[in-house]
């Protein structure tokens, strides 16, 4: 009997994946991907699973008409190897985190009555989510009151790390480890007047542009921890006081658990706008700000410098839930 967690294409789907296995490594763990996307690099050699497999399927929702077509038929032969994974493993439940890798094995779940239980990262539903949503055993939103887990599944550490704020002495630009160039350019702009007022600057500017911005603050003559890939986010988020952010589900859960009053700045081509409404769900509650890209305006930034951090930190460590993986984890051994 085995469990068999399926999704991803992107690292937010395949990280919660990736936290929940921590608490499952006593039972037969399989995954079943996809050959495109991040799938393969996160866990075609990860040995807490004791099989893998990786479907030639892809995206439906962004092909042409003969693409469309094509992707479907991708996903029906899938969908009719996942059927015989299923029955080979005999799997008892299947994880789904959505994304267009996870399309074939949660259809053949349902096909085989095997339970189906879905994990949303996002406020904003995705197709496939959205689809398979009253169908599923359980269904898994931070963003959901009737979700069966309010817990968003990340690390304890980001727990551990959680302060309460008083005043801006560092500000953290997080756009993640691919950059982000509205990110960049405001962080650039801010640098003199962040360096007046003594404040210092950690900055994710992407892997492909360390060098030009790290040039660009030597030009300014100002001082910046710059950064692309790291494996010590948690560390630099516990330093700063502020944070400017995309509002990816992961970024923005992580943030929150480390108490760090943020203002987000959505990716505007994000499927169905979802960063834009993962922003909302805090900023409704006033525990963070939100600017559209073509509304950056670097004067209202510099403002929030001054606001009371000290309400917002203290709003979110009270709406964050701890142990969201292990629940999550308890809830399919259930």
């Amino acid at each position: 009997m085995s469990i068999v967690m399926t999704g991803g294409g992107t690292g937010g789907h395949l990280a919660i994946i990736k936290a929940v296995k921590e608490y499952l490594k006593d039972d037969e763990l399989i995954y079943i991907g996809s050959t495109k996307g991040q799938d393969k690099q996160w866990f075609e050699n990860d040995d807490d699973f004791t099989h893998k497999y990786f479907f030639e399927t892809r995206g439906v929702v962004n092909q042409g008409g003969l693409g469309k077509i094509r992707s479907l038929f991708m996903m029906f032969k899938a969908t009719l190897q996942a059927i015989k994974l299923l029955k080979k493993h005999q799997a008892k439940v299947v994880f789904s985190v959505g994304g267009f890798s996870s399309a074939a094995t949660a259809f053949a779940a349902k096909i085989l009555r095997i339970p189906l239980v879905i994990h949303e990262q996002n406020a904003a539903l995705g197709s496939l989510n959205r689809l398979l949503k009253p169908y599923a055993t359980a269904f898994i939103s931070s963003y959901l009151e009737e979700s069966p887990v309010k817990a968003y599944p990340i690390k304890q550490i980001f727990f551990e790390n959680a302060r309460i704020r008083h005043e801006v002495k560092t500000i953290i630009f997080l756009g993640g480890s691919q950059g982000a160039k509205a990110i960049n350019t405001l962080a650039l702009e801010m640098a003199e007047e962040l360096r007046k007022k003594g404040i210092s600057i950690i900055h994710q500017a992407g892997e492909k542009n360390i060098e030009e911005v790290q040039k660009a603050y030597d030009n300014l003559g100002v001082k910046a921890e710059v950064f692309g890939f790291t494996t010590k986010l948690a560390e630099y988020m516990k330093k700063a006081d502020i944070a400017i952010a995309r509002a990816g589900a992961s970024t923005l859960w992580e943030l929150s658990a480390t108490a760090l009053p943020t203002l987000f700045i959505p990716y505007p081509y994000a499927a169905g706008d979802h960063q834009y409404y993962n922003a909302q769900f805090l900023v409704k509650k006033d525990l963070g700000w939100l600017m559209r890209e073509n509304e950056i305006d670097i004067e209202k930034v510099l403002v929030l410098l001054d606001e009371n951090l000290e309400a917002k930190s203290k709003g979110l460590m009270e709406i964050v839930e701890k142990e969201g993986s292990k629940k999550i984890a308890a809830l399919l051994k259930k």
